[in-house]
């Protein structure tokens, strides 16, 4: 498109030249309003033969200025870039044809410089972004060209007929094409949108469900072992740990209806997202409030766990607080997967612009059963904390065992959560 746009813009520009040229040495300027439109040829008067030995002066270029002959140029070069820029090469043209016409007069070179006035003004209307002033442009520049058409406006014969319907149907064939383009341009953009929100919502339900799943299901693991250890010999042990199970398992039912809910339209199942027997709604996401109870329960495993709360809590919003509560979370659930038998401490330290939340562990024995870990669960933390503005940093202690660090501004929430406070316990 680039190169079809210089290739119109110079043989128009050469074209309105060559015409300039030649009407400069015939020496003669059509006289205004003298031709209707649609008349047969123009007669030009023919000049009686110049005496032996005569030398015609043409001047500087045919009768013509340089400054003139740019100008011509001029009056059709600034299509060159109609479809980047199509009000400055509109506004160009038309300033430089009134200037040429008002120069050298009507002529010839009108049917080429109000050639390139039409494929300006077609190019402002199909291509600038900027509708209401593409119209004030076309109706401006057509306003300039009808209040000075004698010098303007082309001298039609019959011959030019055919050229200016096949140059009409053209532009017209081009228009619909371009429009064509710009919908299915739409259409590719709007998919691309809906693919990003889809990747973005999966990979946040994915966040969710293995925070979940992943916690839970540890934590029922670790206890439905040590029942099967105990079973024989203590069975009121064993007991415990199976309705530590028990517990478990329903508090991962109940945050997975709570995704679900999320997921499923309100009018499809009234049962998603309550509670099946009594209808009532399930509790709202966890969030620092529920810290306390998270850590009881892992203790509860057997994993020696100490919480410390310091500093004055600050109101956060439930994001914050519930990426708060998934730091600790996921923390805890590594260290019973690949840590038996480390002792884990969990530190919230509020300070008046952010919240520390550090889960540090001694190291210990990898659980058989763990496995090697995929490393997604402190990517979510990561992309969790940084959503809020926060930082997470995780690795390995100099002295053994693995620290989880993430900070968390707070500076300017407003309350909306109920945080934990307290001696540490």
């Amino acid at each position: 498109m680039w190169t079809a746009d210089v290739i119109l813009a110079v043989v128009l520009a050469a074209c309105t030249v060559g015409t300039a040229l030649r009407q400069g040495d015939a020496g003669m300027v059509v006289p205004p309003g003298k031709v209707p439109l649609f008349q047969g040829p123009v007669p030009v008067p023919v000049p009686p033969p110049p005496p032996a030995g005569w030398v015609p002066d043409l001047g500087p270029v045919g009768h013509l200025e340089p400054w003139q002959l740019v100008l011509a140029a001029l009056t059709a070069l600034p299509l060159a870039a109609r479809r980047r820029y199509p009000l400055t090469a509109f506004g160009a043209v038309i300033v430089t044809t009134l200037l040429f016409n008002q120069r050298l007069g009507a002529g010839d070179t009108t049917v080429y410089t109000f050639l390139s006035c039409v494929v300006a003004a077609y190019s402002a209307a199909v291509y600038s972004p900027h509708r209401l002033r593409a119209l004030a442009g076309v109706l401006t520049g057509a306003a300039l060209i009808a209040t000075f058409s004698e010098e303007n406006f082309p001298y039609v014969t019959p011959g030019v007929v055919p050229f200016l319907l096949l140059a009409g149907v053209g532009l017209g064939a081009n228009a619909t094409h371009v429009w064509k383009q710009r919908v299915h341009a739409l259409e590719v953009r709007q998919e691309a949108a809906t693919r990003l929100a889809l990747d973005s919502e999966r990979a946040r339900i994915a966040r969710e469900l293995h925070d979940i799943v992943t916690h839970n299901v540890s934590v029922m693991v670790i206890q439905a072992g040590a029942a099967r250890k105990v079973m024989d010999a203590a069975p009121d042990r064993a007991r415990e740990a199976l309705l530590a199970v028990e517990a478990g398992g329903r508090t991962a039912l109940a945050e997975l209806r709570q995704v679900m809910g999320l997921l499923t339209p309100s009018d499809e199942d009234p049962g998603i997202g309550t509670n099946a027997e009594t209808g009532a709604d399930l509790a709202p996401q966890p969030n620092l409030s529920q810290v306390p109870a998270l850590v009881g329960r892992v203790r509860a495993t057997g994993v020696p766990v100490e919480l410390t709360v310091t500093g004055s809590p600050v109101p956060l919003p439930a994001g914050v607080g519930l990426t708060a509560y998934r730091v600790v979370q996921e923390a805890l659930t590594n260290t019973v997967k690949h840590a038996a038998g480390a002792t884990v401490r969990v530190v919230l330290e509020h300070t008046p612009d952010a919240l520390h939340v550090v889960v540090t562990d001694t190291g210990g024995t990898a659980s058989a059963s763990a496995g090697t870990g995929t490393g997604r669960g402190l990517t979510g933390l990561r992309e969790r904390v940084s959503l809020h503005g926060g930082t997470l940093r995780a690795g390995g202690r100099p002295t053994g065992g693995y620290r989880v660090d993430a900070v968390l501004p707070t500076e300017g929430y407003r309350v909306d959560a109920v945080l934990p406070t307290g001696e540490p316990s």
